[in-house]
């Protein structure tokens, strides 16, 4: 299943969640539509005869109470989502976890930064937040997020103590898979939607401890605390209902994205090692992927099974077959010679020396392949390439872009040092923000002078988790200072545009997560126009002489849409035209965006070479249209 299989396997997964969320809420309204019909019957039969009974309209009673469930159930939904609607970070938090300093010098910290950082990378996504579940001394993880740009990536202790650097890659290889393949937004929402079947059984649950801590005796007329405690005990009875639906839920949409986000890893880091390793020592440890806090909430979004329910409600396959489906020779009896010492209180993971990496080269011609299904499914040699070129960025900058200085280092990015237009550009950055932040931006453009273009989306990714915890009216200010930075002069290049537009969508995309739209309808045929646009943007930016761009154009066009004939007409505001196509083409259905990728690449290839500026402006087209991909690979022959 390559990416586009898999985000429309995730839309089909959306449209069964809400179906079987319908059902579980006719059930649990059935049920209870039941009870009180036959609790109000029962007390009109001792007064009433048969006939009379039969002529009691219970219609309105069944109404009405349908009609409060319901009210109930979804508005315990819309609360519960409305509480997510800030993305990953909030799941996290909500789950003990802490987030990670960027000045941390905590070096299992570091490492883990390092790794996520390097994977990013290597995927073509923003880099997530990252939180470490301190109190947990399983091993385990968890992506949360409605979009790769308001993603987080949570990792509990016991991870970081007992995995080495291999492991680690496997066990956020792993969530990446849930990150690029849209399992994360479909995870969120479930959340939300299960609280809301979990709220009458919750409700009843909150009652009866209500009753239990008040007392209560014999009154005139009866005992209200004891029917008010038979109410509940009915509505915990009822709500079993919820539970049940609840987890058969997370248990049907999750299983087999494990066992895809499982093969993705090892695809990912083109070794098994690393993530059978992490599934073994779950096995042979004590804790095994156990969770303490919100374990059931967050059950269907982890790397192990974290409540252990039985297999009809499991969200994992059992861990033996998921290591046996790694290493079909593996047998648990492996792993008892591991377990003493696994579980000693003093072990420590293998020191992590690092491989040696050669030097990242600026100067080395690009390579791709003519093919779309790269995207979204990085290998090994885009995660090799990923650690040369997060290795060779200054340590200075890796500071700056982590930590207070991530908004500067951005500004800094689209300022032009020595150009004419930077007395406009400084004397801008500091009617907004001041002269400090004007005299930072000055000395990191300094610095970034010596960065390969190749490096400075990459570098742009990381200072992302930076921003992400600001407030909306401080990402807007900042977002309009980038526009205008990357326009001072009318004239937009293309790395401006690149880092412009992919810093306005994923800044948007934090500003509203919830908005953030995974999965298109649109057909090809439904947007022509804004194909011919993309297309004839991408052949003129790549090819100086208009024969030639005209030549890569229609190569393009035979792949996407052969049948059309459209016509190759140079465009001159390409930034206006190009922003409005892929406003349209965003809506596009997942297996229809495939063979719009692979004309793409067709128009860039067409002549044989790829410039970096192609390279770049092709990633920002496909992360716009939410295929992320993998930095094009440096050629290995001078």
């Amino acid at each position: 299943m390559n990416f586009f299989e898999s985000q429309a396997h995730a839309r089909s997964s959306s449209r069964m969640l809400v179906w079987l969320f319908v059902i579980a809420v006719a059930l649990i309204v059935a049920a209870i539509d039941v009870v009180v019909v036959g609790a109000f019957g029962f007390h009109d039969s001792t007064r009433m005869t048969m006939d009379q009974l039969h002529r009691q309209d219970y219609s309105r009673v069944v109404v009405l109470t349908s009609l409060v469930t319901l009210a109930v159930i979804l508005v315990a939904s819309m609360v519960r989502t409305a509480t997510l609607r800030g993305g990953g970070g909030v799941v996290a938090r909500a789950a003990g976890g802490t987030l990670i300093s960027p000045d941390t010098l905590n070096p299992r910290y570091r490492r883990l930064r390092n790794v996520v950082e390097e994977i990013a990378i290597a995927s073509g996504v923003p880099v997530p937040e990252i939180y470490v579940l301190e109190q947990e001394p399983a091993i385990n993880a968890f992506a949360a997020g409605y979009s790769p740009a308001n993603a987080a990536i949570a990792v509990t202790r016991g991870s970081l103590e007992k995995l080495n650097r291999d492991e680690l890659q496997g066990v956020i290889a792993h969530e990446f898979s849930h990150i690029l393949n849209g399992d994360m937004r479909i995870s969120i929402r479930l959340m939300g939607l299960v609280f809301g079947l979990l709220v009458v059984h919750i409700i009843g649950r909150e009652v009866l401890n209500m009753v239990g801590r008040g007392g209560g005796g014999d009154r005139k007329g009866g005992n209200p605390v004891a029917a008010i405690a038979l109410v509940a005990i009915g509505l915990m009875i009822i709500g079993s209902i919820g539970v049940f639906m609840g987890r058969l839920i997370k248990a049907a949409v999750s299983r087999s994205r494990e066992s895809l986000a499982d093969a993705s890893a090892v695809q990912f880091t083109r070794q098994t090692k690393g993530i059978a390793g992490a599934l073994k020592k779950i096995a042979g440890i004590d804790e095994g992927s156990k969770l303490h806090k919100n374990a059931e909430e967050v059950s269907h979004m982890l790397f192990g099974d974290g409540i252990g329910l039985s297999s009809l409600f499991a969200t994992h396959p059992p861990i033996e077959k998921r290591i046996k489906a790694l290493e079909p020779s593996f047998n648990l009896k492996q792993i008892e010679g591991k377990r003493a010492e696994w579980n000693s209180p003093s072990y420590v993971v293998e020191d992590d020396v690092g491989s040696t990496m050669q030097a990242f080269d600026a100067g080395k011609r690009l390579k791709v392949a003519p093919t779309a299904l790269r995207v979204g499914e990085p290998a090994a040699a885009d995660f090799a390439h990923a650690e040369v070129l997060h290795q060779s960025l200054p340590e200075e900058l890796l500071v700056a872009a982590r930590g207070d200085q991530a908004a500067p280092l951005l500004m800094a990015l689209l300022i032009d040092i020595d150009g004419s237009t930077s007395g406009r550009q400084f004397a801008s950055i500091e009617s907004t923000y001041g002269a400090p932040i004007r005299d930072q931006v000055r000395e990191l453009g300094r610095r970034l002078e010596g960065l390969h273009p190749a490096q400075r989306l990459p570098l742009a990714s990381i200072a992302m988790p930076a921003l992400r915890s600001w407030p909306r009216d401080r990402l807007l200010k900042l977002v309009q200072t980038l526009t205008f930075l990357a326009q001072a002069d009318g004239q937009v290049g293309v790395f401006e545009y690149c880092l412009s537009k992919l810093l306005r969508d994923q800044l948007d995309e934090v500003l509203h997560p919830q908005a953030t739209s995974a999965f298109g309808a649109k057909s090809l045929d439904q947007c022509k126009r804004s194909i011919q646009v993309l297309l004839t943007v991408l052949a003129q930016q790549g090819h100086a002489d208009g024969s030639a761009a005209r030549a890569a154009y229609l190569a393009g066009l035979e792949i996407v849409l052969p049948r059309d004939g459209l016509p190759f007409k140079p465009i001159e505001n390409w930034i206006a035209a190009l922003d409005a196509a892929l406003d349209d083409l965003d809506g596009l259905k997942p297996l229809a965006t495939q063979p719009l990728i692979e004309a793409l690449l067709a128009v860039m290839h067409n002549d044989g070479q790829i410039t970096v500026a192609e390279a770049e402006l092709l990633r920002v087209v496909c992360a716009t249209l939410h295929c992320p991909l993998p930095p094009l690979l440096q050629d290995q022959t001078t």
